[in-house]
């Protein structure tokens, strides 16, 4: 094998190719430092005087399903000028390293099609040696997100393990990017996130969250200037969890056996979109039957289905009208329920509306949620709490599909 082909087949350049051998169904190829090409590592200069060699073993492309192992006699010097004694700089692998950059740079390109484990079993590598190749990748790109250019975010907690644990995660909601993870839920988790916030001096004009005091006060206390965006997706799921409470309520207090058996079972069904009951199941039917024989059920159902009309209006002036007759007709229906809902509603008046000016939601970060449980799944969780963050700091960059 001559040099040129160890250059353009290993990546490897500036050294001469000495000899190969095979042992244990692996490929060696011994190299050496270019003597023409030996220079001091501090100041550059080729005046250098040898003290010998030291050599070390790197692992490097492999050649069909043979692993290579690069064996490198590296020269020891004494250089003339600055009378440093050390050894030449090694340009094809990192320092401490026992793999050459074209190996890494493999390694991360199966990575996109592979779990850590199956590249490992490919390259003939252990597991830590490719987690490592993927966590410095990782940290050298996604380390430490950029916050200056950040105009609109979402906030919200997602819960991970066994043991109800959580962390906080800030979406940049025009790039789609993870910007911030933090320990634990509540306010308090996203203390370092406004720290970095303000010295990057960036201007958030928009902030979507759910209606929790924690975040409104904390964004409200650190970002006076921004637009509180409450979620419409919490907001529908919050009312659709009283109307499964009032839907229970109802039928424990219910006498007659006839309604009480219309009410069974029809909790999903309320829940869903009328566009998304399924006609051969008789959802619909169904629905409509309850419904009939229970007013205040009927009442809260058709007063959601209302709600989510709101989000459709024209203009935030529609908007506003829209919802003041909504809130009056559920504070007049004489339901516990439906009256402290818009009450509730009625409190949050301005960050509901605040959706005509910028038409924001958490939604994304659901989105980027399910990748991250997605992700969990696959890697059956992660004992190392820093590479699991860098993964889902790189997260917007991945693709996730369904198999077999």
């Amino acid at each position: 094998m001559s040099t040129s082909l160890i250059y353009h087949a290993l990546g490897v350049h500036g050294y001469l190719y000495v000899r190969s051998f095979y042992k244990k169904g692996k490929v060696f190829f011994h190299i050496r430092n270019h003597p023409g090409k030996v220079q001091c590592p501090d100041c550059h200069s080729r005046q250098v005087i040898s003290k010998g060699t030291k050599t070390r073993y790197f692992k490097s492309l492999p050649i069909g399903k043979k692993p290579v192992i690069l064996v490198a006699s590296l020269q020891r010097i004494e250089c003339k000028v600055c009378h440093c004694i050390k050894q030449v700089t090694i340009d094809f692998a990192e320092p401490k390293k026992t793999y050459t950059r074209a190996y890494a740079r493999y390694a991360l390109e199966l990575l996109k099609f592979s779990t850590i484990q199956d590249v490992a079993n490919h390259l003939g590598a252990s597991w830590d040696t490719i987690k490592e190749i993927q966590k410095e990748y990782l940290s050298r790109h996604f380390g430490e997100p950029e916050l200056k250019d950040i105009t609109k975010i979402a906030i919200d907690e997602l819960s991970i393990g066994k043991a109800h644990k959580y962390i906080t995660l800030v979406l940049d909601l025009d790039t789609g990017a993870v910007v911030f993870i933090g320990d634990g839920k509540g306010a308090d988790s996203l203390d370092p996130f406004w720290k970095k916030l303000k010295e990057s001096k960036a201007s958030i004009a928009a902030v979507a969250i759910d209606m929790s005091p924690a975040y409104i006060q904390a964004v409200r206390t650190n970002l006076p200037k921004a637009k509180i965006v409450f979620d419409h997706f919490h907001l529908i799921k919050y009312f659709n969890d009283k109307l499964a409470d009032l839907r229970r309520q109802l039928y424990n207090e219910t006498i007659d056996k006839a309604q009480s058996q219309e009410l069974k079972g029809l909790r999903w069904i309320l829940l869903k979109n009328p566009e998304n009951l399924d006609q051969d199941k008789d959802e619909k039917e169904r629905l409509e039957k309850a419904l009939k024989v229970n007013k205040p059920l009927a009442a809260a159902y058709y007063l959601k289905e209302d709600l989510r009309q709101f989000w459709k209006q024209e203009n935030k002036k529609m908007a506003a009208a829209y919802l003041k007759a909504w809130i009056a007709k559920a504070q007049s229906s004489g339901i516990t329920m439906l009256m402290k809902f818009a009450k509730t509603v009625a409190a949050h008046r301005t960050g509901i509306l605040a959706y005509y000016d910028y038409p924001i939601s958490t939604g994304p970060l659901e989105g980027t949620n399910n990748k991250i449980m997605t992700m969990q799944r696959q890697s059956y969780g992660f004992r190392d709490k820093e590479f699991f963050k860098l993964k889902i700091y790189a997260i917007h960059c991945s693709r996730y599909a369904l198999i077999g």
